[in-house]
């Protein structure tokens, strides 16, 4: 990217290095694999159209914009492609619209920016501007005192670091300003101070500040001990020790130069000890092996193999690649020893703090030779050193301004549910009702006392103002907005994360980790969550690499040693009998096409095939699990080789093997043990080696002159060779080349060039380009034929389910299956009475099918996508593969590690082999199917060199490799002259592992209506390449690439908008890199037209992306989407930031540390228990928590609202029905119970059905648990059941003639039984769906404590009382009359009445999701469908009770057999005894002890007797003694 482009008005990027930035080595970075080759072709439009030029054919299937390659001669120029542009954007209607809209500042933008300058004023903050010429630091480790920052005058910032919100002098102080900001406390505060007034409160002075001040309390000591963990954190990070040298002078130099003799000299320099906070810029510091670096380095010497550190950047974007640093050339020729930076005169210019991770500017002068500086030669914070022994760097920037720093969120959010906006316009709406509420009595008063108070004697003279009125009527209704509605709801989240963290279905055993939920706060927003934001390494991957496929003379062959030799069969919950399954059929339409293209479930193929044993190959791709494995074993090239190790094919074998083994930069490491590991850069380059050493190909040294192999031609069982190949050169990989080449001369004389890199590069220079071009565009063309079939059917099935939904939407009578297939749809169906008799069968057509048949249809086309298999057998479109490949199937029907050996025979056509065009179409078919399969390719070639050739060529290289101008272009220059007329040697597949479980959880995320984008530090094709495997980008994806070298990203972004609106893609993925992203950060316009496209896409992958830039993704699709919540997961602490910017943050207890997982709200070991966290126990949370808050307001209306009318009967002069210690324990005693238990153990539909249907997951996104609808409908039923409760309780009991005692008391105690007995009732039982022992708890708690507190108040209650005449009343006086008690019958029934028939009603006339699922789920046939489709979830916690209960059975077992074993032994000691005596005795000689009178002891010892009844195990040498 250009120094212009960056636009960070740094005046040394502007001036002094624009003129050398073009001429910067690429970065060098490990090998990369690429794509399939198609994916370098850009097309200009969608248009959803074939046309017939070839370089469009695609456009019906995919968009991409990448940067132009040389066999592409009309790609865009690279004056045109250094940057974007601040003008015009390249869409003239829509930057007119832009202009049109753009509007002066609005008064909120003025105010909100003369706020921020007045906090910068009051709290004395000052921008610091730009340097004028770069920070200069001068090589002087002599140096005691700070250098001094030339932008403030002040010394540089130190290197602490701080990531705490608060201190000791403001902590209070925001804290109370940050909690009674809150409207709920507000609100509570004002009412408390209006309460704590003598004579205006009729319910105590202090029943409202003492909780509020408590649950406050309680807020900040838990924001404090957070506050106190990130301290704590951060001190022990600033109190690490580095060490710092301090100037001496020099030895003298011995002359040597190894590494050992460095390695002392290093030690032999004054080297102190300090902690990482008293660091300085300017400080030269030592790393050693393992080592982090404490600040931002400049590289000055390093002992490693050819002065190259090898450094792990996993903190910083979360690549496992080690990346190589090297000192400049000036540099490394003025400090050759370590003890040199004591003399080395040097001065370091570098850029201004930025938060850029992956460029990085700047100069070094040494003896006024000027070098630039790049990102090559810098080491950031938070990298660790691998693979090197030691090395020096010099301090450049310190603490806040290291990069990983600037890109870390420095004030994160303090995160609260988006419920909560909800419930505090809800508030505001109560706290007007109550207002109005109390401005009507206090009228109504004022009215009443002017007709009938005044002419009552006995209440003359007690009228009451109009202001101390209205304060005691606020004071009485003021719980309508109950403080426990807070209380409780804290008590409900505690119990939520207690079922979070007792999870087993979300424990990883190899980890030994379980969920653990770090917040309560944000616990109903695991059940809204719309957007996934997912890093990739460590999240989705599993940091391993391994070797897979290969191709090899036109066979594939599968590589699978180090796969398991047996699967683990799931354990099904519940098994059923196979049905049938649906008939082949043509593909004439969507419908036909979703039955003939779906293979049977993964759960199905568990319960169906457990006793088939394990078909086919033990390997399945993660990007398409319906396509077969046909491939050869590798165990079989290797039994082929060495039985004719002559052959055309076996020579190409070997060929292909011992390129493995030689083209690599690894070098062996021989163990204690005897084993030989590998230090490799990259793991791709590892699982190459290793898969070299698993066929007998293995490196046992290297050396920079020579490699060593250890081959096994013959077998394992034979004597292995060794063989010596000299080196001779090797051009090493980069970015640009993408690829690298060895030069080696093998034992027997020969030179030979071995080159590995992308295949789209490798293949320009083989032999047979020409023909490799060709066929290359052949299998794109029929690639692209059936990719296009699958969208079309996509699309088909989309257009399919609109107009089933529209065709359906005027029926009001359906059964309930039809309802379950068409419920989730756009329009809710509705089901009729008839509908229970429906569960049965229905007809469809004339034919008559069962309930759960149905659902398994309507799963079945969920479950599975569209994947065209059969066309490619039978039709043209079918790449050839090598003969016999139908035996092959059949011969992989039988449960075989491998094939016979004929069989092998068979399948390998050395007429294929000798073949060259077949070869390299066969090939280039496997890469491309390699690449479906989320494969990571490599293309190999080799050729044989002359001597002269060589040595010419030797010649060019060694003045390239010399040169002190464009020496990184001169090699890449001479690299391409002997890279050409190449031997296709074959080609290697990696699979970069994911995750278990994750192409699954993508899936069902997807289904659930939430958009998942992968953000990473990677490189494009590797971020591809993963999306493909993880299922985030389909084979039948539009694939947009978003490239700024590539230029016309507006006109891109506008095409892909069009196409998606147009509905002419089935499934749209956008990749943008983080340059791109940045400078599209700057165009306002182009920014509000990337995100429109983002947020239409599926999905979007960004790659190459700092910390900062993946939180600012995150905080625009948070803040541009309306009612979105979104999620972030990561590992890293890269992703920290993201994580704390996000709605949700989930951190992975992953291999790259514990920094995510400490820092996020919810920590999981794997990304496949975010399934059941956010689709099970996120549901279950937004269901309870939702059904809490509107049951609290319900019960809170239902109650008061009676006190309201009540007013009416005694003049509105404030008189409470309620007795007060029973109005004060309302809340607390009597009505808590329920709505908490409701709360904590809600289950509206069991977890296998929320598993195996996601899309039920979206009424939490569309907010369809708790919204002003569905408040208002609950208000108007508590308004209505308050008068049926007020007004029967007055007609049947309070006016009644013939009542014992229509006193205050006895009335209010019947209206106060009759809302404590239907809030129980209701709660727990209309609406809690799963009914367990709890529900009865809480009615007997809640019904039994009310009359027990009645009971307490009858013989506490003190006589003298006027008001309420409490004392014996209950046992006494109305409790003993039958009129109360059958008043309170007829009320409940009047009110039970009622509610049944709004509730059948609802059910009749607009049923939901959750009524058609919660009637299926009584049909065991289609719960057990359910569990079938959750068994990947769900299996940990029936494999418990399974062990559970398999475990007694063996405690059991081992009881008895010990039982058996110890009787056993008895009567063998007894047998043996008596065989003895017999042989003692002979005829009898011997008096026998224990003979009765009888006989019987002669009979029970007699051990011919005992024999044949089989007792003991008695041996039969000892029955011959």
């Amino acid at each position: 990217m250009s120094p212009a482009s960056r636009s960070r008005g740094y005046s040394l990027r502007s001036a002094l290095f624009r003129r050398n930035i073009s001429e910067q080595p690429s970065p060098v970075s490990d090998i990369e694999l690429e794509d399939r080759p198609r994916s370098s072709r850009r097309l200009p439009q969608i248009d959803g159209s074939d046309d017939d030029l070839p370089r469009k054919k695609r456009t019906d299937t995919t968009i991409v914009v990448s940067p132009a390659e040389a066999e592409f001669p009309g790609g865009s120029s690279g004056s045109s492609r250094s940057k974007l542009g601040k003008g015009p954007i390249a869409l003239p209607n829509y930057d007119n619209w832009l202009q049109r809209t753009d509007r002066a500042p609005g008064i909120m933008e003025k105010a909100r920016t003369f706020g921020n300058r007045a906090r910068k004023f009051v709290m004395r903050v000052q921008d610091i501007p730009p340097s004028k010429d770069g920070r200069h630091i001068d090589l002087d480790p002599a140096r005691k005192e700070r250098r001094i920052d030339k932008r403030t005058n002040k010394p540089y910032t130190s290197n602490w670091i701080r990531s705490t919100r608060y201190n000791a002098w403001n902590f209070i102080p925001r804290q109370l300003v940050a909690q009674f900001s809150k409207l709920a406390n507000f609100y509570f505060l004002c009412v408390s101070i209006l309460q704590m007034i003598p004579g205006l409160s009729t319910t105590g002075q202090y029943t409202t500040i003492v909780p509020l001040l408590f649950f406050v309390t309680i807020s900040i000591a838990k924001e404090g001990y957070d506050d106190l963990r990130r301290y704590r954190l951060d001190k022990a990070e600033n109190n690490r020790e580095a060490k710092v040298l301090r100037g001496t002078s020099p030895s003298p130099r011995t002359g040597s130069a190894d590494g050992a003799s460095r390695v002392s000299s290093a030690e032999s320099l004054h080297w102190q000890s300090v902690k990482w906070q008293d660091l300085h810029v300017g400080d030269v510091i030592r790393l050693e092996r393992d080592d982090a670096a404490p600040a931002d380095l400049a590289l000055l010497h390093t002992s490693g193999e050819n002065g190259i550190a090898y450094v792990e950047t996993m903190a910083l974007d979360g690549e496992t690649n080690l990346k190589s640093k090297q000192t400049t050339s000036s540099i490394s020729k003025a400090i050759e020893l370590p003890e040199d930076v004591l003399t080395c005169n040097a001065e370091f210019v570098v850029e201004d703090p930025n938060q850029d991770l992956y460029n990085f500017e700047g100069r070094v002068t040494v003896d006024g030779k000027t070098a630039p500086l790049t990102v090559n030669e810098i080491i950031y914070r938070g990298s660790i050193m691998r693979n090197t022994p030691d090395a020096l760097g010099l301090i450049v920037y310190s603490g806040e301004e290291c990069r990983i720093r600037m890109n870390a969120n420095k004030n994160p959010r303090i995160k609260a549910p988006s419920l909560q906006t909800v419930v505090n316009k809800i508030v505001v709406l109560v706290v007007v009702f109550v207002i109005l509420l109390a401005l009507f009595n206090t009228v109504a008063y004022q009215i009443w006392s002017s007709k009938t108070e005044e002419t009552l004697w006995y209440l003359s003279g007690t009228s009451v103002a109009f202001f101390p009125n209205f304060t005691s009527f606020i004071i009485m209704f003021n719980t309508m907005i109950p403080l426990s509605l807070y209380v409780s709801l804290e008590i409900v989240k505690l119990a939520q994360m207690w079922f979070l963290a007792g999870d087993v279905d979300m424990y990883d055993e190899a980890s030994d980790t379980p969920c653990e939920p770090r917040t309560s706060t944000i616990n109903e927003e695991l059940g809204q969550i719309s957007y996934v934001f997912s890093d990739k390494t460590g999240t989705l991957t599993d940091n391993s690499m391994k070797f897979r496929k290969m191709s090899i003379a036109g066979v594939s062959w599968l590589h699978d040693v180090d796969l398991q030799e047996t699967r683990t069969k799931k354990l099904l919950h519940k098994t059923r009998k196979k049905g049938k399954q649906p008939m082949r059929k043509s593909l004439r339409s969507s419908k036909d096409a979703s039955t003939s293209m779906q293979p049977t479930t993964p759960a199905l193929e568990a319960g169906e095939n457990a006793e088939a044993g394990e078909l086919g190959s033990k390997w399945q791709s993660s990007a398409r699990p319906g396509k077969p494995q046909r491939e050869l074993l590798t165990v079989d090239m290797l039994r082929y080789i060495q039985r004719k190790p002559f052959t055309i094919f076996s020579k190409k074998a070997r060929i292909f093997l011992l390129s493995l083994a030689l083209c690599h930069t690894c070098l062996p490491e021989i163990q204690e043990d005897g084993k030989t590991q590998f230090m490799a850069s990259s793991p791709d380059e590892l699982a190459l080696v290793q898969a070299a050493q698993d066929m007998g190909y293995l490196v046992i040294n290297r050396d920079v002159r020579t490699i060593t192999l250890k081959v096994v031609p013959s077998g394992t069982d034979a004597e292995p060779i060794t063989e010596t190949y000299d080196v001779l050169d090797v051009i090493e990989f980069s970015s640009k080349r993408k690829r690298m080449s060895i030069i080696v001369r093998i034992p027997d004389g020969r030179i030979c060039i071995f080159c590995k890199g992308a295949d789209s590069i490798v293949m320009q220079r083989l032999k047979l380009a020409t023909l490799a071009n060709k066929k290359v565009v052949e299998i794109e063309r029929r690639a692209s034929k059936r990719k296009s079939l699958e969208a079309s059917y996509a699309i088909a099935r989309k257009s399919e389910q609109i107009e089933r939904k529209s065709s359906i939407a005027g029926r009001r009578s359906l059964t309930l299956t039809q309802a379950a297939r068409k419920s989730l749809g756009i329009e809710r169906p509705s089901i009729g009475r008839a509908s229970s008799g429906g569960i049965g069968r229905q007809s469809i057509g004339g034919r008559s099918l069962p309930v759960r048949d149905e659902v398994d249809q309507w799963l079945r086309e969920r479950e599975n996508d569209f994947e065209i298999q059969s066309i490619g057998e039978d039709t043209p479109l079918h790449t050839p593969r090598a003969s016999g490949l139908d035996r092959l199937s059949m011969a992989f029907s039988e449960a075989r590690s491998s094939v016979q050996m004929e069989e092998v025979e068979e399948m390998v056509d050395e007429n294929v082999a000798a073949d060259e065009a077949t070869v390299i179409e066969r090939c280039f078919q496997h890469v491309n199917e390699f690449a479906t399969e989320g494969l990571r390719t490599l293309l190999y070639g080799y050729r044989f060199l002359d001597e002269d050739e060589y040595n010419t060529w030797k010649k060019g290289y060694l003045d390239a490799t010399t040169s002190l101008v464009d020496r990184a272009r001169l090699i890449e220059e001479a690299g391409d002259v002997i890279e050409q007329d190449l031997e296709l040697a074959g080609a290697t597949a990696i699979e970069d592992k994911l995750q278990q479980g994750v192409p699954e959880a993508i899936d069902k995320l997807r289904r659930a209506k939430i958009k998942m984008w992968m953000l990473t530090g990677d490189k494009r094709e590797t971020a591809i390449n993963i999306g493909h495997s993880c299922r985030l980008i389909k084979d039948y994806s539009t694939v947009t690439v978003l490239d700024h070298e590539a230029g016309e990203v507006s006109q891109s972004i506008g095409a892909a908008i069009l196409a998606i609106n147009g509905g002419t893609v089935a499934h749209s993925v956008v990749v943008i890199d983080g340059q791109t992203l940045a400078q599209i950060d700057e165009i306002e316009g182009l920014k509000l037209l990337f995100f429109g496209l983002a947020i239409l896409a599926d999905s979007v992958i960004c790659c190459r992306a700092s910390p900062s830039q993946k939180a600012s993704l995150v905080k625009n699709i948070r803040k541009r989407v309306k009612k979105s919540i979104t999620l972030a997961i990561g590992d890293g602490a890269n992703d920290i930031a993201m994580i704390q910017e996000a709605h949700v943050g989930i951190g992975i207890t992953g291999k790259e540390g514990l920094q995510a997982a400490r820092t996020s709200d919810y920590s999981i070991a794997q990304f496949r228990f975010l399934v059941k966290l956010l689709l099970v126990h996120g549901r279950w949370n937004y269901i309870r928590t939702c059904k809490y808050t509107v049951g609290t307001f319900w019960k809170e209306l239902l109650f008061y609202l009676t006190q309201a009318l009540y007013q009416r009967s005694v003049g509105y002069t404030g008189t409470s029905l309620y007795e007060s210690w029973s109005l004060s324990m309302f809340n607390t005693l009597f009505t808590s119970l329920p709505v908490i238990f409701m709360g904590v153990f809600e289950k509206d539909l069991s977890a296998s059905t929320l598993l195996a249907v996601p899309e039920l997951y979206t009424k939490g996104q569309r907010n369809g648990g708790f919204n002003f609808l569905i408040y208002l409908g609950w208000m108007f039923m508590a308004s209505a059941e308050a008068m049926i409760v007020y007004f029967c309780m007055l007609g049947l009991y309070g006016q009644a003639l013939f009542t014992e005692d229509n006193s205050l008391f006895a009335l209010g105690s019947l209206t106060f039984t009759a809302c404590v007995i239907l809030i129980s009732a209701k709660i727990q039982f209309l609406e809690t769906h799963s009914k367990t022992l709890t529900n009865a708890l809480a009615i007997f708690c809640s019904v039994g404590g009310w009359f027990l507190w009645n009971l307490i108040l009858t013989f506490t209650y003190k006589p003298a009382a006027k008001v309420y005449y409490v004392r014996d009343a209950f046992t006494s006086s109305f409790g003993r009359s039958g009129t109360w008690w059958l008043s309170l019958v007829l009320v409940l029934v009047s009110v039970a009445v009622f509610e049944l028939g709004v509730a059948s009603a609802r059910s009749a006339f607009w049923a939901s999701d959750e009524d058609v699922f919660q009637a299926l789920e009584k049909d065991g046939s289609v719960k057990r469908r359910f569990e079938e489709a959750a068994a990947g979830e769900l299996q940990a916690g029936w494999d418990r009770k399974t062990n559970r209960e398999r475990d007694q059975a063996e405690r059991v077992r081992c009881v008895v057999e010990g039982l058996q074993r110890k009787e056993e032994e008895r009567r063998e000691g007894e047998v043996k005894e008596l065989l003895r005596n017999r042989g003692v005795d002979g005829d009898g000689g011997v008096q026998r002890e224990g003979l009765g009178r009888d006989g019987e002891g002669e009979r029970e010892r007699d051990p011919d007797q005992m024999l044949e009844r089989g007792f003991g195990r008695v041996r039969e040498d000892e029955m011959g003694r």
